[in-house]
Order: structure tokens, then C-alpha cells, then sequence
């Protein structure tokens, strides 16, 4: 029988950094049953009978958010064998409260105090001898991220929850609640185990609203709760909080000392600056250019070149050997074995130049990727956070909103699931409904294939793919927050900023592989069926009444040609009102790596991309620069690919709500893309005419929608005024 052993601890307390260095590749990552929080279990490295279970990061486990909720729900349902508790040594102090509630769930726990190298250079001390004896637990000194201790504290927790007929310490609040503690806990009844039943107690106390549910049962409990509020003139709940800081005050003196000499800390020092009201998004947008001008522009176009002109195009040299690409190794094999011509024509015009086309830009995502991860595990992003709440209150939303936008760079799938975290309605659904506005790393290869066939591979193209969604964001909250639907102040937002530490090689790879991996599974199964279709519709058609396979010169006779004509004169407007253009966008809903892919098969990608220029020739042949970023932006802004848009039905949970999510979407693309364009081309060539008027007549009313007035709160003095009039 395998051993189950739960990491719980507050949010950027070392526990994920924790997790991946005890179960190293034997992670699983899934969702918890019912919900769209993400949950990752392992096992423990030389254990293969003990799973170590990494919790969502929590401050406490009275259930105000879903992070809360689930973590609660399993350590109470599953009951693990036993709890590692993660704290950050350098803010005990209030790590320490979490702590205190799980140490009365009746669960054995362990107590890791992290960052302990952190601790010990700035002079501070933690008495652990002390600290284990006051609370009653095994205490361990770890440091997650140089892997100290951490080996120490897993065999412990697997000795703990070994013995099962131990009885784990049961934390004591102070003599004013013991009383109403013990008469309820009395009450309870048989049918809860001993072990749990003071855990019920208190959370009666603390009016936890499932708890209070469950035990309607229980007698003369309202009674009691109702007493002790009379007789110590307060909630309980507020009662319950406050024994619990007067009990973790009462320790803390006698377990930690504080080197009074310690002035400001190098990241408080760091912070001055980069956390600066008139620095901050100065150095936010240099950080972000040098990012992905490195990613797009630099190394991460010599890693794609070579992957797209040697391993997918003509081949490459290894150490003097030359060595073919995959077109020519495959269709070596197909004409080997003697291989029907439309077979060999699906696979290498169609898997292989369109998944080929796709996995080209692994290399550029890859060193994307490893940034974000970098600046993920210094520090940096929490800090951006922070600044982005500042921004993002003056627009309606919370600094809340911008996690999900983060973590929706690598995938918005995960994006739209982290939206969950937030508490408020109305700010939930908007941050759903922006989310994906940020490039994501799908979208890369698009802005990559724009920046090099347009504009030369220009460095401020990616860069400003980025700022245009975070300027749609920004509109659209304004402009949201305007209406009934939506309006109302945002949701507090408290965030943990962690001490700035250089990451280990180890966790950063680690958190590129899984981004970079998870778009590869895709372009090995959707990315894979959309390019057969695409494939298929592409060189099979009608010609003089027959139904055949056309040749390459004959393609505008394909049952794609005859679909994506039916629709491209809607993108007339926006400059790209080719069957071609119109067909990739279009696949782009079922995944955006899709765009890429579908050019590279109507193109001819595999044939002619021997030295990497002739699909970005072609491309420029069909549109001009102004049209290819309208193309570029439209297909930033739409609506999502499949799996992001099956993601935002779930969590809107209603098909109007998630209906008007991808309207929204879709129309602001499409008014954004047409006036790139129009207003564009009359720059560049003075070209006017009737959808120059129209951009302009969009760009008045939406600058309308931005500066007009609340009406709101007019609104709100009338329904008072009625209601007082009404009493």
C-alpha cells in the first residue's frame, strides 16, 4: 500500500521548487476532480510506494478562494498520511498561521523551514530545537532550492506517516475558546474521528459555511457559538484569528532572533528600483524587448533557421558529414517501398510540410520559454505583478488578473484555468474574456513568419505583438468596466514577493521542457489531424465535373479553395482577402500553430524552403507590410484555438456568457485589424476610400467608449433613492 504524503504551504514558500527536486521526472500533472486547478503528484525518488502531493499554494485554509477550497477539501477527504509543511524561514512569522491549522486537522505533520542559506546570511536565527517544541512537531532545517535537507525531511515525513498508531500533537488554542472548543467538540458525535473532531470545532467557529452545513446535526451548537460571541463581545471568527497570532506571537520571540544590525536586503534594494513608480514599466518593456528580441530575433531565428532549412528542408552538416533533412529521408523510404503517389503526397506535402512547418519554431519557443522561466523562478514576475496591479486598478481590473495573463504566455489553455484564483464574478469573467489577448506560444511562429517575410526580420515586431495585447487588455477593461455587466470596484489583490534568487539550471529547464513539450504533444495530435484535412481539401477537388487529385498548379480549383473563397471577402477590408490568407486564419480557431502549417502546405513549404527564404518571398507576394500585420494582429486578438475556447466554456459555465466571450473577441480583431490596415495604407500610400471612412468612424466610437462618462453611479443614486423612499 503506497504512502501519501501532501506539501502544503503558503504561495511562493519554495514548495513546487520542493516538489520537483523530491519526485525529479516522476511527475503526473492533472486537475483536481471537479474543478480546473492544477495538481501534480510524483513519487518520491528511490520510494516507489510513497506519492508526494504538491497542494496549490494557500495562506490559510478557511475557504475564501478555489486554491483554498481544494487543498482543504483534500486534506480533510483523502486524508495523506502525512503533511509536509513548507515555511519561508525568512517570514515565519506569518507562514506560521497556516501552520497552525493544519497541525489541528490531526494529520502527522513535519515542519520544513525553507530558505534556510537565505536565513543564516542575513544574520537572523531560527531556534529549531525551540521551534519543534513549542508546536509539538518535528522540525527540519531545508533549503529547497540547493537542495539541502530536503532528502532529511522526506525520509522523516515517510517515518511519520509509517507509523500509523501514532497519535499526531493536536495544536491548543488559549483558555477563552478551549471551553466552547471542548462542549462542541463533545457534541460532535462518533461518527467523526477523534483525531478530526477539533478541526470541526473550530471551523464551526469560524463559520466555515460547508462545515456549519454538515453538522446541522449537532445540538445546541449555535447555542454555544452564540455564547462565547456574548460573553467575549466579538465573532467568533474574529475570535479564532486572533488566538491564533496571540499564540504564534507567544512563540515566536523564545524561536527567532533578528539581527538588528540587518538594514535594507539586496532585493529590497532591487525593488527600489524595478518595483519604482517611474521606472517600473520602463524597465518591464526593456526586460520584455530584450526577451523576445533575443527569442525572435537573435538566437532563436539561428536555432529555427537551422531547424527549418536543415531538418526539415535540405539537411545539415554534422562534425563534416552531411546529413539529409526529414523531406528527403522520408521520401527516400516512400519511394523505396514503392509508395501510391497520393499517400506520398499526404505525407510529405501534407504531415511533413505542415508539422514540419510547425516544429520548425521549437527552437525559437524553447529559448522563449527558458526566459519566462528564468525571470518566473528569480522573482521578477511577482514583482511585475505588483506593477501591473497598479495599472491594471486604474482600468478596472486586479493585479489578480494578470497571473492568468502570465502563465497564458506559454499556453492560454492554463491561462483561462488560472482565472479560477479569483474571488470576484465580474473580474473573473474579464480576465477569461482578455486572457488570451496575450501572445501565447502558439502565436510565436505567426509572429515569427510575419517579422521574417515582411519586415525583414525586424526586432520591434514581436515586441509590439506583445504590448498590442496587453494594450487590448488594458481598452478592454476600461471599456467593460463602463457596463452594467461588469461594473463595480476590482477584488483586492495580496501577492507574496518572494526574495530574489538565482534560479538552478535544473528547475529552469525543467519548466521550459514541460511548456515546450506540451506544444509538441499538440503538433503531434491535433496540429497532425488538421494538417491531413488541410491536406486533403487543399489537392483533392472538382475540375470539368471530375473529382480528382489536382496538380500543384491546379490548386484553385481545391474544396479548400472553394470554402476559403466563400469567406474571404470579409477580410477584404482588413487587406487579406486571398482564399489562402482567409483559409489559415481559419484553421488558426482549431489550433493557431495551424497558420504556419496551413501556409506551409498551400505554399509548397517542404519543396522550397531549402535556404528559408522562398516562403517568406511568396508570403510577401501576396500582401503588403500594413496587411501582414493586420493579418498578424487579427489573429493575436480572435478568438483562441479549440482547446482555449473548450477551457472558456468551462469556466464561464454558461453558453450566453461564453458565446459573447468569443464575439467580443472576434469583433474587437476584426475593428482593430481593419483600421491597422486602413489607416495604414493611408500613411504609407494616401490611399482613401470607403473603409477609410469606416476606420475612422470605429476609431471615434472607440475612443468614446473609453473617455464617456460612468452612468453607473447616477444610476446607483436613483435605486437608493427609490429604496429609501420605498421605507
Amino acid at each position: 500500500m503506497s504512502i501519501k504524503i501532501a506539501l502544503a504551504g503558503n504561495p511562493n514558500c519554495g514548495k513546487t521548487t520542493l516538489f520537483n527536486a523530491l519526485t525529479g521526472s516522476n511527475q503526473f500533472v492533472g486537475n483536481w476532480p471537479g474543478v480546473t486547478v492544477e495538481k501534480k503528484e510524483g513519487k518520491l525518488k528511490g520510494h516507489k510506494d510513497v506519492i508526494i502531493m504538491d497542494l496549490p499554494g494557500i495562506y490559510s485554509l478557511s475557504p475564501y478562494t478555489l486554491e483554498e477550497v481544494v487543498a482543504r477539501n483534500y486534506l480533510i477527504g483523502e486524508r495523506p498520511d502525512a503533511i509536509l509543511n513548507i515555511v519561508d524561514g525568512t517570514n515565519i512569522e506569518r507562514n506560521l498561521y497556516l501552520s497552525t491549522q493544519l497541525m489541528e486537522l490531526g494529520i502527522p505533520v513535519i515542519m520544513a523551514v525553507n530558505m534556510m542559506d537565505i536565513v543564516e546570511k542575513s544574520g537572523d536565527k531560527i531556534h529549531i530545537n525551540k521551534l519543534s517544541e513549542k508546536l509539538g512537531c518535528e522540525v527540519v532545517e531545508i533549503s529547497a532550492l540547493k537542495g539541502t535537507g530536503i532528502q532529511k525531511a522526506a525520509e522523516k515525513a515517510v517515518a511519520l506517516a509509517s507509523q500509523k498508531n501514532s497519535k499526531p500533537p493536536v495544536h491548543k488554542f488559549a483558555v477563552e475558546v478551549e471551553s466552547v472548543l471542548d462542549s462542541i467538540e463533545e457534541k460532535l458525535g462518533s461518527d467523526i474521528p477523534e483525531e478530526q473532531k477539533r478541526f470541526f470545532a473550530i471551523k464551526l467557529l469560524e463559520k466555515d459555511e460547508k462545515i456549519q452545513t454538515q453538522m446541522k446535526r449537532v445540538p445546541d451548537v449555535t447555542e454555544e457559538i452564540t455564547r462565547i460571541e456574548r460573553e467575549l463581545d466579538d465573532d467568533t471568527e474574529s475570535i479564532i484569528t486572533n488566538e491564533r497570532y496571540v499564540y504564534i506571537s507567544s512563540i515566536i520571540d523564545q524561536c527567532f532572533t533578528r539581527n538588528k544590525k540587518n538594514g535594507l536586503t539586496v532585493s529590497d534594494k532591487i525593488d527600489r528600483i524595478v518595483t519604482n513608480r517611474f521606472l517600473a514599466l520602463p524597465i518591464f518593456a526593456a526586460v520584455m524587448f530584450l526577451v523576445y528580441y533575443v527569442s525572435v530575433t537573435t538566437v532563436g531565428t539561428w536555432a529555427t533557421d537551422w531547424a527549418n532549412d536543415g531538418l526539415f528542408g535540405e539537411g545539415f552538416s554534422f562534425f563534416g558529414i552531411d546529413v539529409p533533412g526529414v523531406p528527403a529521408v522520408v521520401g527516400g523510404i516512400l519511394t523505396a517501398v514503392g509508395c501510391a503517389d497520393w499517400l506520398q503526397g499526404l505525407i510529405l506535402d501534407g504531415i511533413v510540410a505542415g508539422v514540419g512547418a510547425v516544429l520548425g519554431f521549437v527552437p525559437q519557443m524553447l529559448v522563449l520559454f527558458i526566459f519566462l522561466a528564468f525571470l518566473e523562478s528569480c522573482g521578477y514576475m511577482a514583482r511585475v505583478a505588483f506593477i501591473m496591479d497598479r495599472i491594471f486598478r486604474k482600468f478596472g481590473l486586479s493585479g489578480k488578473s494578470f497571473i492568468p495573463m502570465l502563465i497564458g504566455t506559454g499556453c492560454g489553455v492554463p491561462g483561462v484555468m488560472a482565472s479560477r484564483t479569483i474571488e470576484n464574478d465580474r473580474d473573473r469573467k474579464m480576465t477569461i474574456m482578455t486572457t488570451t489577448f496575450i501572445p501565447c506560444g502558439a502565436k510565436l511562429p505567426i509572429i515569427a513568419l510575419i517579422a521574417g517575410a515582411l519586415f525583414g526580420g525586424a526586432s520591434w515586431v514581436a515586441p509590439s505583438a506583445y504590448f498590442v495585447g496587453i494594450a487590448a487588455i488594458i481598452c478592454s477593461g476600461i471599456i467593460l468596466k463602463k457596463t452594467k455587466m461588469f461594473a463595480g470596484d476590482p477584488a483586492p489583490f495580496v501577492m507574496e514577493l518572494p526574495a530574489y534568487h538565482m534560479p538552478t539550471a535544473g528547475n529552469v529547464l525543467r519548466s521550459m521542457w514541460e511548456r515546450g513539450w506540451s506544444f509538441i504533444k499538440k503538433a503531434g495530435t491535433i496540429i497532425l489531424l488538421s494538417t491531413i484535412v488541410v491536406w486533403f481539401t487543399s489537392y483533392f477537388g472538382w475540375v470539368d465535373g471530375q473529382f480528382r487529385m489536382l496538380e500543384a498548379m491546379e490548386l484553385d480549383h481545391s474544396i479548400l479553395a472553394k470554402m476559403g473563397s466563400a469567406i474571404s471577402w470579409l477580410f477584404i477590408p482588413l487587406g487579406w482577402g486571398d482564399w489562402k490568407s482567409a483559409v489559415a486564419a481559419i484553421t488558426g480557431l482549431v489550433a493557431k500553430e495551424n497558420v504556419v502549417g496551413t501556409f506551409g502546405i498551400l505554399y509548397g513549404f517542404a519543396e522550397v524552403a531549402e535556404d528559408g527564404s522562398e516562403i517568406w518571398g511568396t508570403l510577401a507576394g501576396s500582401m503588403t507590410a500594413v496587411a501582414a500585420y493586420s493579418f498578424l494582429v487579427f489573429n493575436l486578438l480572435c478568438a483562441p484555438c479549440f482547446a482555449a475556447m473548450g477551457a472558456i466554456k468551462r469556466e464561464m459555465n454558461n453558453a450566453r456568457w461564453f458565446w459573447f466571450a468569443v464575439g467580443y473577441q472576434t469583433l474587437l480583431a476584426y475593428v482593430v485589424a481593419l483600421c491597422v490596415y486602413q489607416v495604414g495604407t493611408l500613411i504609407t500610400t494616401g490611399s482613401f476610400g470607403f473603409f477609410t471612412v469606416v476606420a475612422f468612424a470605429l476609431i471615434a466610437g472607440f475612443i468614446y467608449l473609453l473617455v464617456r462618462p460612468l452612468k453607473e453611479k447616477s444610476g446607483s443614486k436613483v435605486k437608493l433613492t427609490s429604496v429609501a423612499g420605498a421605507k
